[in-house]
This record gives structure tokens, C-alpha cells and sequence, in this order.
């Protein structure tokens, strides 16, 4: 909640506007539905319910929520491994998401996909990718079509800092800023690359750093206050969209979980790890609500009713058909048999 989203009365009080207090509570409601969602999906998980990796963004919903608040539904958004998060902000139905954990008929991709690539073009969600760093590049394509189609929209990268070292990342903010097209680079910046703290295996002064040195406008801010990440995230958006040119924004913020289901984290330190839960996201938002006069009956009922959707959500996966074998076939780009190829290249 920016300062234009509040109006001061007679006394100093601060209260909400009426749209910025709707505003607000539909922030905690994709926060509290990201946050229950991954609960779930890791319990499916353990149970042997869903097959596959699972990648928790428990503690990073700020992030997520912020970057798709900031977002047009338009707009193309690539993400990682750890996506549920960033689908379900930038609008993907989470039931549909649910089924496409549990390989069922119905899943946003037919149930081919899993937990590392859900997508849905229809909320411009290019989808999540199991590759460190290749998401990058198809939000780069991404952006080049843009430009060549003469659109108003843009593309967005979600990242993590471990992908910072990757080769095809910075290849990808050299290309943007040489070739110069509309994508905004978000590093989601969680301290950790997988079980190895980001820090020991990073050279020189960081994310920032790095970008600015490709010419790219490059902005940090606290990735644990939703303030500041829609804030900075508007702010790029708009300079991506009115200059047609790339811009990095850079996201401190705290994995709560190991890097996969099965992780128990045992490498982080305790203390260190105690400390960084107080950051909750969804804890410091819901305590700005309340300081704006947002009732605690109305902040729980988000939660509670977060937590029975994700419930009902899971419950529809278990319950949902296979899909039909024959639909292996379908989605796949069939050039026809190689012996007529190569007679035809003859």
C-alpha cells in the first residue's frame, strides 16, 4: 500500500481508501493461496501423491504477488523451478494447477507437465522451467517477438540468485540491453543455490553489480515487504513499457524450506534460519492491514478460506481422471515419418 493508497483524516489517523483497503485484502488473499497451495503440494508430495519434483516458495510470496500486481494480464512472465508461486500471481487458476501436480486430466498442461512447468497462456504465464537460468531465454524470445509485433506489452524473467552464475542468464542480459527489447529481469534473491549459500560461490559485489555493468537499469528492495517490491516492480514495468528497453530488479528475500520437498535444510543454521522466519511476508502485511483499521476477523477468514480452497483443490486431483492416453500424441509437432523427410530434402 503506497502512500496514495491512504488518506489522512482530522487527528493524523491514517485509514485505507475504500478501493486500496479491496486492494490490500486481495494481496493477502494471493499471498495466503501461494502459501497454502505449497504446504499442500509438498504434504502430496511426501504422501506419494504427486510424482516429481516440488519446490517450495514458502516465505517468498511478496515477491510473487508484488512482480504479478505489477503486471499486466498481457504481459509474458517466464519463471523457474520454484513457479507456483509466480503462476498463481500472475492469474493461473490454482485448481487446474493442483491437477497438473497430480498428473490428472484438467492440469493447466493436460497433466503432462508437473510441478516444474506449469503454464498458461491464457494469463500470459509462459511457464516454469526445470532448468536453472532457461527460463530467461524464453522470456527473452518472448520479448523479441514483442518487439517485432510492434506491441504494447512486455516480458518478465523470474530467477533466482543461483541462476546469476549461469551462462545463459548473462547472455541474455547482454543480448536484451545490446539488442535492446521490453524485459524486465527479477532476480529472486533467496541466499541460497540449492544446499550451497549464494555468497561462497559468487564473485565480485553482486546481482547489481552485475547487471549495471550490461548497461541495464538496475533497482533492490526489501523482497519481504509487498510495499516495496510492487513499488519498485510498477515503477520498472512502466520504464520497460514506455522506453522498449530491458531493466533488473533485484529482490532480497528468505526460502523457508530446503531447496526441494525431501530437503531438511540441516546445511543452514539454526539461529540464522529462526531469525529470517520474523521477516514473514504475509505476518508484516497482515500487520499493516490491521494498523489501517482492517478488522483480525476479516485477515483470518483469508487465511481459513486459502487454506479450505487448496483442500477442496486437492481433494478434485485425487478425485480427477487420468488423462486419456491417446492425448501423449497431441502437443507435439510431428514432422511426419524421417524417410519422407529425407526424401524431400533430396
Amino acid at each position: 500500500l503506497t502512500s496514495s493508497d491512504v488518506v489522512t483524516r482530522r487527528g493524523g489517523k491514517a485509514v485505507l481508501l475504500p478501493d486500496a483497503r479491496t486492494t490490500g485484502l486481495a494481496r493477502l488473499r494471493t499471498m495466503r493461496l501461494i502459501r497454502a497451495f505449497e504446504t499442500a503440494a509438498a504434504a502430496a508430495w511426501h504422501a506419494g501423491k504427486v510424482r516429481g519434483s516440488v519446490h517450495e516458495s514458502t516465505g517468498q510470496e511478496a515477491v510473487a504477488t508484488g512482480i504479478g500486481a505489477a503486471l499486466r494480464r498481457d504481459d509474458w512472465l517466464a519463471s523457474n523451478h520454484r513457479g507456483h508461486g509466480h503462476a498463481i500471481a500472475k492469474g493461473a487458476d490454482p485448481r487446474a494447477m493442483m491437477l497438473e501436480l497430480f498428473g490428472k486430466a484438467g492440469g493447466t498442461c493436460g497433466g503432462k507437465g508437473g510441478s516444474m512447468h506449469i503454464a498458461d497462456f491464457s494469463v500470459g504465464m509462459l511457464g516454469a522451467n526445470g532448468v536453472v537460468g532457461d527460463g530467461v531465454t524464453l522470456a527473452l524470445g518472448a520479448a523479441h517477438a514483442i518487439g517485432l509485433r510492434g506491441e504494447d506489452r512486455i516480458a518478465c524473467a523470474m530467477f533466482g540468485d543461483g541462476a546469476m552464475n549461469r551462462g545463459p542468464l548473462l547472455e541474455a542480459m547482454n543480448w536484451a540491453a545490446a539488442v535492446r527489447v521490453p524485459l524486465l529481469f527479477v532476480c529472486e534473491d533467496n541466499a541460497w543455490s540449492a544446499t550451497t549459500r549464494t555468497s561462497d560461490v559468487t564473485a565480485g559485489p553482486g546481482a547489481i553489480a552485475r547487471a549495471r555493468a550490461f548497461g541495464l537499469r538496475a533497482e533492490s528492495a526489501d523482497g519481504n515487504d509487498l510495499d516495496a517490491v510492487e513499488t519498485s516492480a510498477r515503477e520498472l514495468v512502466e520504464a520497460v513499457r514506455a522506453t522498449r528497453e530491458p531493466a533488473f530488479l533485484h529482490l532480497r528475500t528468505w526460502r523457508w524450506r530446503g531447496h526441494y520437498a525431501p530437503d531438511k535444510a540441516l546445511y543452514r543454521d539454526e539461529a540464522e534460519q529462526a531469525a529470517r522466519v520474523t521477516e514473514d511476508p504475509i505476518a508484516r502485511w497482515e500487520a499493516r492491514l490491521r494498523g489501517l483499521g482492517v478488522p483480525d476477523a476479516e485477515i483470518t477468514a483469508i487465511a481459513d478460506a486459502a487454506e479450505a480452497d487448496i483442500a477442496q483443490y486437492v481433494a478434485d486431483a485425487e478425485a480427477a481422471p487420468w488423462p486419456d492416453p491417446r492425448a501423449a500424441f497431441t502437443d507435439v509437432q510431428d514432422l511426419g515419418p524421417p524417410e519422407e523427410l529425407a526424401r524431400h530434402a533430396a
